[in-house]
């Protein structure tokens, strides 16, 4: 057969149009039938038409489903988890999907395992000198991008993994950037640690617990019971307190009491 010879899809028999066909391992499919599959289903080359029908039969069967589905439960800000509790089911749904698009419902009882993957990017700033050539800050600065996917791993006929992306917005760590310091030290220059400190960030520890949230939910994990008091010792004097000492901090070098945590309290980083 010629390059250009006309090809005919051996789903739904159809004529294939320009640059429409989609290979199968023993045919041909439409672009049209091809949308109909799963939006987690990646193994078309090597499946068989027999095994596209299949599929675009179940799928046409899980319309029903997503009919009768009831959300009881919702997790995420971008891509989202529904779970309908009264079935055992659930869906993922990317960022731009709807129920109107047929998404597979899949029982919680297929759930392999969970998990969060951080996809982590590191780009680093530059300034220009007297001749106008990009070059490096003194310190480096670097701009560290986090985004917050959930994996799935399940036993289902047509895929085996699911990867959602759940956080609306990127989470930014800037390091080496310099901070303005509060009282006697304010004329003295001090900077962000140069190694980034995702524990300190607010944003950064709400998506993880979201991402925790969703394992847990699609796992049936139960929330353990908070744990009984422990019956208090009769109270004992207090040893005199010690005093505290100063610490110079290595990178903005305010000599000063650290914190609760460890940290210097003027620039922010970890120093105990």
């Amino acid at each position: 057969m010629g390059l250009f010879d006309k090809k005919y899809c051996d789903v739904c028999g159809e004529k294939i149009r320009f640059l429409g066909n989609r290979k199968l391992e023993d045919g041909n499919l439409c672009k049209d039938c091809a949308e109909k599959l799963s939006v987690w289903f990646s193994d078309r080359r090597s499946s068989t038409v027999a095994e596209i029908k299949a599929q675009l039969q179940d799928r046409e069967a899980n319309r029903a489903r997503v009919e009768s589905f009831q959300t009881s439960r919702s997790y995420g800000e971008h891509g989202r988890i529904l779970i309908d509790d009264s079935k055992g089911e659930w869906i993922a749904l990317r960022s731009h999907d709807s129920l109107r698009e047929n998404p597979d419902v899949i029982r919680l009882d297929q759930v392999v395992d969970a998990q969060i993957d951080v996809d982590t990017s590191k780009t680093e700033e530059k300034t220009k000198d007297a001749e106008g050539k990009q070059v490096s800050y003194n310190p480096p600065r670097y701009r560290y991008t986090y985004q917050f996917y959930l994996i799935v791993h399940v036993k289902h006929p047509w895929f085996d993994d699911i990867r959602v992306k759940y956080n609306k917005d990127a989470v930014i760590i800037e390091t080496g950037v310099p901070v303005q310091l509060p009282g006697m030290f304010s004329a003295a220059r001090a900077f962000t640690p140069q190694q980034p400190e995702p524990e300190r960030n607010a944003d950064y520890q709400r998506y993880m617990a979201m991402g925790n949230e969703m394992c847990n939910a699609l796992l049936n994990r139960n929330v353990q019971a908070p744990a009984q008091p422990v019956p208090q010792a009769a109270p004992q004097a207090a040893a005199a307190p010690q005093p505290a000492q100063k610490v110079a901090c290595p990178y903005c070098k305010a000599v000063a009491v650290p914190d609760a945590g460890g940290h210097c309290i003027y620039c922010g980083s970890k120093i105990v």
